[in-house]
């Protein structure tokens, strides 16, 4: 079947050129537009003029980001391609700009194209703030690496005195420092009453030479690290006022049902993210904080990236290769080839998931029971390959005891996973 109402673009840093049928409908007409906003309107309202329903375009650098959006937003449905699609289909004359989206228009027409996976606006919106935030992060961490070191270069050792310097009691005496305490003894009164050593275990690592140049830099370390919680803590705010513009119609006003593992409720009050949780459940209709080691900024990282409807996934093994958590083995003449790091904007998500299957290499339950392989690459891809499984479909798993779990494995019986989490760990061993 041939799709006579469609469009081909050829993007460009300056200029886009466009392909698309005849007012008429009866040919095929080229036309160049600039890069500029003005520019990118008039080409919606040209196209449009030609009843064109579904545009195609290349995703050349970041270039295409805004021809996508502003013609998104005028109603085209978009079409995302890969240019090693474009390539693999024999029959292309001279390569040429004009050309160029003249074959992509026609490939589209016969449904030789598959788009790209890109989520719906809402979602790319709450993917933005979600990857600034993290951004964020990184640099907090940074920051808090320099007042180390300069506590470090004066012997201040409060890394020693403390397991975390920005924890409570790390950040009031630094804050003490800065403002111009120096006795060891003070500053070890600043400790929390839950620190595990004593004022005076603490006391000890609290002398150094209190050098001027290393007191300026902490100083400085400090503002920029309050600074970057600051921002940090108005993305929070603003990540949490675009999910609730999110929410389910069905699930408005409602609770996520009471997490099974009492200490995983009690950490995420203790770090302020019930807030998010709740507008993470009434988001995506599922609570998948009731999965083992995920927690909320996991599934933070995961609905932001993905959204909530992952239809445009038709079975679980697309999902986990997109997620590029499947285990390839490039063969070739029975071989294996060398491995190639594959770049993709969904390894953040990749990267979540083997975070939290890490955590549960000593979790008495019943993924902690099934990451049981002696070989801790096995491991962890087992155990990101489930989480990303049962979260395709909102399987949560049941939470049962790893050592009643491992005994009915011995005894040849099945484990209480989904089906799906069960043929992977099976294929494993």
């Amino acid at each position: 079947m041939i799709r006579r109402y469609v469009a081909g673009i050829d993007i460009g840093s300056e200029q886009h050129w466009v392909c698309a049928p005849t007012v008429d409908g009866k040919e095929r007409e080229i036309a160049s537009f600039g890069a500029t906003t003005p520019e990118l309107i008039r080409m919606a309202e040209w196209l449009k003029a030609r009843q064109v329903e579904s545009v195609a375009m290349e995703s050349t650098g970041v270039y295409w980001i805004a021809p996508h959006e502003v013609l998104e937003g005028q109603g085209l449905q978009m079409l995302l391609v890969n240019a090693r699609q474009l390539a693999q289909v024999p029959g292309r004359d001279k390569k040429s700009d004009p050309t160029d989206c003249e074959w992509i228009q026609r490939l589209h027409s016969c449904g030789l194209l598959g788009g790209s996976f890109r989520p719906a606006e809402s979602v790319c919106m709450l993917r933005t703030l979600v990857r600034d935030k993290a951004n964020l992060v990184a640099e907090r961490g940074d920051w808090v690496r320099r007042m180390q070191k300069s506590l470090d270069q004066m012997n201040v050792r409060v890394h020693r005195a403390v397991s975390d310097i920005d924890g409570v009691t790390g950040m009031a005496i630094l804050r003490a420092i800065v403002n111009g305490e120096r006795d060891a003894q003070k500053l070890a009164k600043l400790r929390d009453p839950r620190c595990s050593k004593t004022e005076q275990e603490i006391a000890e690592q609290l002398s150094g030479h209190w050098r001027e140049d290393h007191l300026f830099s902490l100083q400085q370390a400090l503002k920029m690290y309050e600074a970057v919680e600051e921002r940090i803590a108005a993305y929070e705010q603003e990540i949490v006022r675009k999910l609730g513009q999110m929410e389910q119609e069905q699930k408005r006003g409602q609770m996520p049902p009471p997490l099974n593992n009492a200490n995983k409720a009690k950490m995420i009050k203790q770090r302020g993210q019930e807030a998010k949780r709740e507008a993470l459940f009434r988001m995506s209709g599922v609570d998948i904080t009731q999965i083992d080691a995920l927690g909320v900024e996991t599934v933070e990282v995961v609905l932001s990236e993905y959204g909530a409807d992952l239809s445009r996934f038709p079975t679980e093994k697309q999902f986990v290769s997109h997620v590029t958590l499947a285990p390839r083995v490039a063969k070739s003449g029975g071989k294996p080839l060398p491995k190639k790091k594959r770049n993709s904007a969904s390894t953040r998500v990749a990267t979540a998931l083997r975070m939290a299957a890490l955590s549960m290499r000593n979790s008495q339950t019943a993924l902690g029971s099934a990451l049981s392989p002696n070989r801790e690459t096995d491991r962890r891809r087992c155990g990101c390959i489930c989480y990303g499984q049962e979260i395709s479909h909102s399987h949560l798993p049941v939470t049962a005891m790893g050592p009643a779990v491992r005994g009915r494995r011995r005894r040849g019986l099945r484990s209480p996973l989904s089906a799906a989490a069960r043929r992977t760990f099976d294929s494993y061993g």
